[in-house]
């Protein structure tokens, strides 16, 4: 026999206005989150400094955030449609009074009874009120329904599982680069709309201040035909796409710029002239890509290396491409970063290098051969960022469930990882190359424009903290 219990929340069934009594009652219960406002105000848009804006909320008469008194009706609405009546119930007007804010935490219960029944057409009024969790009253009201005549049972439609894509990480970062004296960049063969656009953008937003090079006419030309003023930036006249990364990092070598911007002209041309042994940008350490990938489902900033540079590096290169990775965590906040090293398995196998790797990487820290962060590996992906798949799998660990940083076993790995977490899970990425003599921002024609100026930002950071070098 099935439970009463579980059937009700399987199927939906309304009250027709012949079933109906005065005194009739029903309820529904939800405790409010910051998805909650984050959803009303993205379907409303009501955005509404108190609901949305912390800073703001602060200054006014509640001094915190509070939710929209029509997520409230909107409570109300959702019994009267499934419940009281439910299903075929028109709702004909609602007459409501907002008495006290609601606030993130708290659990509204919204009760519906009915008042009074009018035969001639099948209209029934029902009394209003939601309560929170201590019995407060926030709404009260009337609600003016047309019952329903036909009896109707459904299955509860599934809803689908919506995502808020907040990323409040990309925005921190955003927020603390554009405090500071903008950062004099090479723009390299900015001979597109969207790199030339970018560099532009960076510069509006105090970022940088452009030295664009490249074939001078052609840059003009772009940028007159969309609209963009760049006469107050400095123009370097070169042919092409070898020409523009030579002076770019002659310019670097002499101090004329503190970072490079990648324009429309292939990665490996640029980075060419960078690690060239006696005219490019080499220092005594690894140079290595890290992504800075805001998730909006992970709880932290999450740092993703080397998915750009280093195709498949030994253990050597591998510690300084974690050393890289760790000194950024360093300058955007994060004191010790959780480091997990990835690896198709959790446990160290003579068959699979990565593991090898990772074990000796983490004996390496213990050395004090890499300094700064918290590492253990080798660690799955799923082991590394969800703290349900580590304790499942009886990992004791302070970097399981919880990484900051990811070290992946080859730039194919990483790439992959990358893309995933962008195009699959709605990641916003900023990415940026450590350890040449200036940091390098690598942008790419699929990136978004946000994800463009992020990673100016990101390399801004570094740039200005002189680290890294």
């Amino acid at each position: 026999m099935q439970d009463a219990d579980a059937s009700a929340e399987t199927y939906i069934e309304n009250r027709t206005f012949d079933e109906l009594k005065v005194g009739d009652t029903a309820s529904s219960s939800h405790t409010v989150t910051q998805r909650d406002i984050d959803l009303f105000s993205t379907v409303t848009g009501d955005v509404n400094p108190a609901h949305v804006d912390p800073a703001y909320a602060e200054t006014d008469m509640f001094h915190h955030i509070i939710i929209q008194g029509m997520w409230g009706a909107g409570l109300i609405s959702a019994v009267l449609g499934t419940k009281l009546p439910g299903p075929g119930t028109i709702y004909l007007g609602q007459d409501l009074r907002f008495r006290y804010p609601v606030s993130i935490g708290d659990t509204i219960t919204a009760t519906m009874t009915v008042r009074e029944k009018k035969p001639e057409k099948g209209d029934v009024t029902l009394d209003c009120v939601c309560t929170e969790q201590d019995g407060k009253e926030v709404i009260t009201g009337t609600a003016f329904t047309r019952a329903p005549k036909v009896k109707v049972r459904r299955k509860r439609v599934v809803l689908p599982d919506v995502r808020v894509g907040r990323h409040d990480a990309l925005h921190a970062i955003l927020a603390r680069a554009s405090g500071g004296v903008a950062v004099k960049t090479a723009v390299v063969f900015p001979v597109d709309s969207a790199s030339l656009s970018a560099a532009v953008n960076a510069a509006g937003a105090g970022l940088i201040t452009p030295v664009l090079i490249g074939p001078a006419t052609r840059i003009q030309e772009i940028a007159k035909a969309v609209g963009l003023d760049i006469e107050a930036f400095h123009l370097i006249d070169v042919p092409d796409a070898a020409a523009a990364s030579a002076q770019a990092v002659q310019l670097a070598r002499s101090g004329g710029v503190a970072l490079l911007m990648k324009g429309d002209l292939h990665t490996d041309i640029l980075m060419h002239e960078v690690i060239a042994t006696a005219t490019g940008l080499r220092t005594p350490r690894q140079i290595s890509h890290v992504y800075l990938m805001d998730v909006p489902d992970y709880p932290r900033p999450l740092l993703v290396t080397d998915a750009a540079i280093n195709i498949s590096p030994d253990l050597d290169e591998k510690a300084g491409i974690l050393q890289n990775a760790i000194d950024l965590a360093h300058i955007i906040g994060i004191a010790q970063p959780r480091v997990a090293i990835l690896a198709a398995v959790e446990t160290v196998n003579a068959r699979q290098p990565s593991t090898l790797n990772a074990a000796a990487l983490c004996k390496m820290a213990d050395r004090g051969q890499i300094t700064g962060g918290l590492l253990d590996g080798p660690l799955a992906f799923d082991n590394a960022v969800s703290e349900a798949a580590a304790n499942e799998k009886g990992i004791i660990s302070q970097v399981a469930g919880k990484a900051d940083i990811l070290l992946v076993p080859d730039l194919e790995a990483g790439n992959m990882l990358a893309k995933q977490l962008t195009f699959m899970s709605g990641a916003e990425a900023a990415g940026v190359v450590l350890g040449a003599r200036v940091p390098i921002i690598l942008t790419s024609r699929a990136d978004s424009a946000r994800t463009g100026m992020a990673s100016c930002a990101l390399a801004v950071m570094v740039a200005r903290a002189g680290a890294l070098k």
